[in-house]
């Protein structure tokens, strides 16, 4: 019988094996749908990320959104810890940070409102597989309980799961988007 983490890390292998081919086999426009959503909240800040590896790209709709109100990204502080935003904008200098995902030159840092949140796999529910290190769900966590906060899953279509290994301490999402569509849940 196979405890909770081997069943974590077998349901994050299938994720990335799921998440590749899509990113290998997917056209132009990717983030059209998120772009669509995020038009309806101009100016309220929000983060979105750096993307690295085969993970969607959200910059087109991040570069839509700066032109109306602060972007940012999310800056690890360390093992445990929650996440810290600091402000983006296309062109803007950039430093390699943690993980191999790139970070302001310049640290600004701010709380966002919405969080564009990428993602391992996720389910019909809104839950969220994530990379295993619990930096969303401790930065939603301290987030909501200062003010009401959206976070919206970006990922491929392929990367839904039927069920996912999930614990009291995941945080939920709000929305899915994908290239395809937009869940609501």
């Amino acid at each position: 019988m196979m405890d909770l983490s081997e069943i974590k890390a077998a349901a994050r292998k299938a994720g990335f094996e799921r998440r590749k081919s899509a990113f290998e086999t997917v056209g132009p426009g990717q983030s059209a749908h998120l772009s669509e959503v995020l038009a309806g909240y101009r100016g309220v800040p929000l983060s979105g990320y750096m993307s690295i590896r085969t993970e969607i790209n959200p910059l087109p709709a991040m570069a839509e959104a700066a032109a109306y109100g602060p972007v940012g990204v999310p800056v690890i502080q360390g093992a445990g810890l929650p996440l810290e935003f600091s402000r983006w904008e296309p062109d803007a200098p950039l430093r390699e940070g943690p993980f191999g995902a790139k970070v302001p030159e310049v640290e600004d840092y701010f709380d966002p409102e919405i969080l564009i949140v990428p993602l391992v796999a996720f389910d019909a529910r809104g839950g969220r597989l994530g990379y295993g290190g619990g930096f969303y769900d401790r930065t939603l966590e301290r987030l909501r309980a200062r003010r009401a906060t959206l976070a919206i899953g970006f990922a491929f279509d392929a990367q839904e799961a039927d069920d996912l290994p999930l614990e009291p301490t995941d945080q939920p999402l709000d929305m899915i988007i994908t290239e395809t569509g937009i869940r609501s849940f």
